[in-house]
């Protein structure tokens, strides 16, 4: 009894939520500008507020391997000054007017996002469009990014524990590729790179034709049409980019690797292996495969390592999805060094058994309900839809799938939750790097 009113209680969810769904259809209108940018209207009356998202198809797998931490770079140079706009004024302007502002870089792109009154949209417009334009790409700005950037680098890398994971993962899982270095980029790099090495950085990629902006709110849309023709209208298109071909290097064999970190209080376990790209099959179905196996406390490996076993007081993993490739970091946290060889055993026979038996109907039903209802809360405020419009865009040249990604989530079965566990978990070519705190014994 307990088990039907179970069963009938998440069919009345699932109604709920696709009738939900359908209703908030997300609607919106593009149109592409005679120099190639992509300009997408999202009308949105909720609240009188509009977002603008300008998401340029530029990361860290773009630069040059001698010179890498240059769109991370950019990232702050953009917000420094332009031809219109002096130093360390487009945060007060935005402050000023009630807004807020951000930017974010990741080895496929740079996103540069504002929120503001809806009488205020013409400001963001005419910022983005002035350093798309007219950046000052300058001693003065670049020598204080480049002191900026440096001590992020300390701050969220070299002074961290574990805090080369991500950099010492990258160079082994993409190795051959643009994947493989970090995109906040070396020191060294950053310090010898020059004026002309920047500014012909900006000059390639921060241009309109390689790029999209949304507009998400309570606007009129004939007249953000003219704003944007005013502002973006009479931008040159750019030289067409030749893209870099990328090539990853076979992974051979198990590579285990054992760190001593100061930092560390407790030992870390970091499993990766190669995972699928965005948007293919396996994608959507090693997606639910990993909120079953790591995501909150009611995973598998956490109920195992952490509850039942008591090896650990963390398990998780991290996700990478990317353009052209992926990745899949299982995160323990041994509670004792002693533990360490214990909590290897223990999450390969977590990954040996789903291999082997796959998962239960529940169990993949219960991840699908996850996702479905995270895509509906992910798009609920302006800022969230207009970059979920501009990845879209940038992914796969169809900023629609906002609507119709969800189905593809839904529609995988147990036999691809099984298919893609032995595709992309029953290797030896993995990497394990363990770190280990210098006092602890091995």
């Amino acid at each position: 009894m307990t088990k039907i009113l179970r069963i009938s209680t998440l069919l009345v969810f699932l109604s709920a939520v696709g009738l939900f769904a359908q209703a908030n259809e997300i609607k919106f209108e593009q149109e592409t500008l005679d120099n190639g940018l992509v300009v997408i209207y999202n009308l949105d009356r909720s609240a009188p507020v509009v977002s603008t998202v300008v998401h340029y198809k530029v990361g860290s797998k773009d630069e040059n391997p001698e010179k890498t931490g240059f769109a991370h770079f950019f990232e702050h140079l953009m917000f420094e000054s332009t031809a219109e706009i002096p130093r360390s004024s487009i945060d007060k302007y935005i402050n000023q007017a009630g807004g807020t502002l951000n930017a974010h870089t990741s080895m496929d792109e740079t996103v540069y996002k504002f929120t503001v009154p809806a009488n205020q949209i013409k400001l963001p417009l005419w910022i983005e469009a002035s350093r798309m334009r007219k950046l000052n790409v300058q001693t003065e700005g670049v020598e204080t990014q480049r002191g900026v950037v440096k001590e992020e680098r300390n701050v969220r890398v070299d002074n961290q524990p574990y805090g080369d994971l991500i950099e010492r993962m990258a160079k082994k899982l993409w190795a051959g590729s643009g994947y493989e270095w970090p995109t906040i980029g070396y020191h060294e790099h950053l310090n010898k790179a020059t004026i002309e090495d920047f500014q012909n950085f900006y000059n390639e990629y921060y241009q309109p034709n390689n790029a999209c902006l949304v507009i998400s709110g309570d606007f009129n849309v004939d007249e953000a049409k003219n704003y944007v023709k005013e502002y973006f209208g009479s931008i040159p298109r750019g030289k067409e980019i030749k893209r870099t071909v990328q090539n990853f290097s076979d992974l051979k064999g198990k590579v285990d690797v054992i760190i001593e970190d100061e930092k560390a209080q407790l030992p870390g376990i970091f499993e990766g292996f190669r995972g699928p790209k965005l948007g293919e099959d396996d994608y959507y179905a090693m997606s639910l495969l990993s909120s079953i196996m790591a995501s909150g406390e009611s995973s598998r490996l956490y109920q195992s390592l952490v509850n039942e076993k008591q090896l650990a007081v963390a398990s998780q993993m991290i996700p990478f999805s990317l353009q052209y490739s992926g990745a899949l970091i299982f995160v323990n946290i041994p509670n004792s060094a002693n533990n360490v060889e214990a909590t290897k055993k223990a999450l390969n026979e977590e990954l040996a058994k789903v291999v082997k038996n796959g998962v239960t109907q529940e169990e993949l039903t219960k991840a699908k309900n996850i996702e479905e209802a995270s895509s509906i809360m992910s798009n609920k405020n302006t800022l969230s839809k207009a970059m979920s419009i501009a990845r879209y865009w940038a992914y796969y040249g169809e900023p629609g799938m906002i609507n119709t990604e969800i189905d593809k989530y839904l529609k995988v079965s147990l036999d691809d939750i099984k298919r893609v566990a032995k595709k992309y978990l029953d290797t030896d070519n993995k990497i394990i790097l363990t770190y280990m705190p210098v006092t602890a014994e091995k």
